[in-house]
């Protein structure tokens, strides 16, 4: 007997930088069905391999803004001189056709998103330690001592906005902290409310 999907969940997910919040989405989506990440639109071009539509939809900033002020984008930031955003329809046709979608933004487009869509639940993704969270930013051996520090402190100033979300991951063990997330995940579509359409013709099979 096939059951029909119901109702998909919004995840936002965030992390400071160094948590190891990306690594842990991509595996998550990797080995889970019907779990996507949105593909947010961006002002900034192409890198080598980038493709549109798969890593980021490249717009120009008149479309940017023009989608801005159309009420187009769940949240949007300007980041390091480039802008970002999330398309509300494309995000929410997903969710409404039974899939799970994941958002990975900071806290503040975290808390934007949630003031509009009561429903989706937030992770938050923690490091283990001060320490280690310094070892991983200094280990991608790409940036100045002075970027480092500069990251370590936005990345402590994030840090303070773990009681906003409704979960939280704490990633030491990658595979445990995978575990964690696949559980969030599957229990959130074991809800009554969430099985009433996947098990539809159970349900009536069973009750007829």
């Amino acid at each position: 007997m096939t059951a029909t999907k119901g109702i998909g969940t919004l995840y936002v997910i965030s992390a400071p930088s160094g948590a190891g919040k990306t690594s842990l989405v991509k595996a998550l989506v990797d080995s889970t069905p019907d779990i996507v990440v949105s593909v947010s639109h961006t002002t900034r071009a192409p890198r080598p391999g980038e493709q549109d539509g798969v890593h980021y939809h490249f717009v120009d900033l008149e479309t940017f803004n023009a989608m801005v002020g159309d009420g187009a984008f769940l949240e949007h930031a300007h980041v390091f001189g480039n802008h970002y955003g999330t398309s509300r329809s494309a995000t929410l046709d997903l969710v409404a056709q039974g899939v799970d979608v994941i958002l990975e933004i900071d806290w503040q487009g975290a808390r934007n998103v949630r003031a509009q869509i009561s429903e989706a639940m937030s992770i938050f993704v923690l490091p283990p330690s001060r320490e280690i969270l310094a070892q991983r930013l200094r280990g991608r051996g790409q940036d100045s001592e002075d970027i480092i520090q500069g990251r370590m402190a936005q990345a402590l100033s994030e840090l303070s906005h773990y009681g906003e979300f409704d979960y939280l991951v704490v990633n030491d063990d990658f595979d445990l902290a995978l575990a964690e997330l696949r559980s969030i995940v599957v229990a959130r579509r074991l809800r009554a409310e969430s099985q009433q359409g996947r098990l539809a013709p159970l349900l009536q099979s069973l009750l007829a």
